[in-house]
């Protein structure tokens, strides 16, 4: 269980850093390249694609596992705990920078209407940039400290623990 859950919490973090890494890096270098009209209607598009299962799997159940991960962990020893904290404080930093700002300006952007595009790409591009930058940053954070939590977790887990008989045992290490 405490394997579990601090990989699923790992994953979360992962495939967010990996989204919005992927915007800082391909997505948005693109569509700067492109005439305001595209780029205003790509991004509004891609603002209602990006509202699915799969990305509020990954963006809501991200805190729901970092918690959870904290929980089960909290007797796990306190480089776990520590790790993994970490992870979730950043996890909560990319969910708020995300919530208190590039929502807003897509928001702001879907509600823009289709005059003066060039206007509306201009107040909508350098913020929405900047703050995937920082939530990317945090995003790549919190994968860091639930990798390295889970690699702590892994060298000192108790032998057999949560095996069933008969099964290889664990490896242990001792601290």
């Amino acid at each position: 269980m405490r394997s579990a859950v601090l990989l699923a919490a790992t994953l979360a973090a992962g495939l967010m850093a990996g989204l919005f890494a992927a915007f800082s890096y391909a997505v948005m270098p693109a569509l700067g390249m492109a005439g305001d009209k595209t780029f205003v209607e790509a991004m509004r598009d891609i603002n209602v694609a990006i509202l699915n299962p799969w990305f509020m799997t990954c963006f809501m159940g991200g805190l729901v596992v970092g918690v959870a991960a904290l929980i089960v962990h909290r007797r796990s020893g306190r480089p776990v705990l520590i790790w993994a904290a970490a992870g979730l404080a950043l996890f909560v930093v990319m969910f708020l920078i995300t919530s208190a700002f590039n929502v807003p300006l897509n928001d702001q952007l879907a509600k823009a209407g289709n005059a003066h595009l060039a206007a509306v790409r201009q107040h909508f591009e350098g913020p929405w940039n900047t703050w995937n930058l920082v939530r990317t940053i945090a995003s790549v954070g919190s994968f860091a400290a639930f990798s390295w939590a889970l690699v702590l977790y892994g060298r000192y887990v108790p032998k057999n623990q949560g095996l069933p008989s008969g099964s290889v045992q664990a490896y242990s290490r001792e601290p």
